[in-house]
């Protein structure tokens, strides 16, 4: 695999990833309240909100580089794929939770104003658990980069020694 490709297929799964989420964010608070309140409730939570879309992003990308094995030849994966789908998974759910309560004012049918209202009253908690989720994925996916790196450089040089 060329060089440029092994570059730009985690910088496009990360943006991809960044991307979702932040759509995600925009169209449910827009859905339900307006897009500027969708901007001014984003520059509100921003100091959360940005790490939590930033981090699922940096997180997509190690997936991906993990899982096409692009700069080392990883032999397990380990818990990469179910952390990234949990810390996703928390990620949306903390976006949802951020504006659930609004939804509710839209369709007061569906008999979700109880548990909109708990995840109104606890969305930064919803949030930071999402944050947390997030780094703790980066830094498995990394401990697992840097132990299969060793791995190959071992390898390497036991091959150079036989030589």
């Amino acid at each position: 695999m060329t060089t440029t490709k092994r570059i730009l297929w985690p910088v496009g799964a990360g943006l991809a990833g960044a991307g979702f989420l932040t759509l995600l964010y925009f169209g449910l608070v827009s859905w339900a309240e307006g897009f500027q309140h969708a901007i001014d409730l984003f520059w509100e939570d921003r100091w959360i909100v940005t790490p939590i879309i930033l981090g699922f992003g940096v997180q997509m990308a190690l997936y991906v580089i993990l899982k096409k094995r692009l700069f080392v030849p990883v032999a397990h994966t380990g818990p990469s794929g179910a952390l990234t789908g949990a810390s996703g998974g928390m990620s949306t759910v903390a976006m949802v939770a951020c504006c659930a309560h609004h939804v509710t004012d839209v369709l007061p049918i569906l008999g979700l104003t109880a548990a909109a209202t708990f995840l109104a009253e606890y969305r930064i908690a919803f949030m930071l658990v999402g944050l947390g989720m997030t780094l703790v994925g980066i830094i498995v996916m990394l401990i697992i980069l840097f132990k299969e790196r060793r791995k190959a450089m071992q390898a390497l040089a036991l091959a150079t020694e036989v030589l």
